[in-house]
């Protein structure tokens, strides 16, 4: 049976990992590390549900806070936060890479995935794939303040989850500024949803949608998913 524990560990003297560890029943070798936005903490509907679904298909998953919301339960990250976030990811890699043999990935929602895509532009083979949901393109109602221009230099594999009504990026703004990055992307796109992507509503399908359309990015085999099984494409 898949476990679920708490997991704090400091593999750097800069940052410590502080969220959750889930182990699934039957590895792949694959692991995978999912991050919050800017208002949220790993223990949001949409990290928790993506991290079950995750590790019944068999990789390990940790979620984990970002070092800003280590230092205060509520709040957006303070000016000047994204150095110290990236390193928070990056002490996340080496944490999961003494677990897990085979392949990182590193996800993030909306600032999370942010900073995950800028610590993956500046340290090209850091982790194999990238999931970046509701990415943050641009300030709601500012498309003049884009946000990509690190596209330019990702040396890694992509793969982009958005809402058909996100206010941080048009499915047309996300496909041009997706023609900036040199090397293999995917956009999918969940009709209806806003920037949180997942409701209680739509749980199902979006975790089916979100799992089964990277694992198959990541070209692993697709197993498990019982749960979702029977969510429409």
């Amino acid at each position: 049976m898949a476990s679920v524990e708490e997991f704090v560990d400091k593999p750097v003297a800069e940052a410590t990992v502080r969220g959750f560890l889930h182990r699934p029943d039957a590895s792949n070798g694959d692991g995978i590390i999912l991050t919050h936005g800017a208002g949220a903490n790993c223990k949001t509907l949409l990290l928790t549900t993506l991290a079950d679904a995750f590790c019944e298909a068999g990789l390990t998953v940790l979620r984990c806070d970002l070092p800003f919301r280590q230092l205060r339960p509520h709040g957006p990250p303070p000016r000047g936060s994204a150095e110290r976030d990236q390193a928070g990811l990056r002490a996340a890699v080496s944490s999961i890479r003494s677990i897990v043999k085979g392949r990182i990935f590193l996800g993030g929602h909306s600032y999370g995935g942010r900073q995950a895509s800028m610590l993956a532009a500046s340290e090209p083979g850091l982790v194999d794939r990238l999931l970046l949901l509701s990415f943050p393109l641009h300030p709601p109602k500012r498309p003049e303040q884009l946000r990509s221009g690190h596209f330019p230099t990702l040396q890694t594999p992509a793969f982009f989850v958005s809402g058909t009504r996100d206010g941080f990026g048009t499915q047309e703004e996300m496909e041009t500024a997706l023609k900036l990055i040199p090397v293999t992307t995917k956009l999918i796109l969940v009709a209806g949803a806003g920037h949180e992507l997942m409701t209680a509503k739509n749980k199902q399908e979006v975790s089916w949608q979100v799992v089964r359309g990277f694992l198959e990015f990541a070209g692993s085999q697709v197993e498990g998913l019982s749960a979702m099984a029977e969510a429409p494409r």
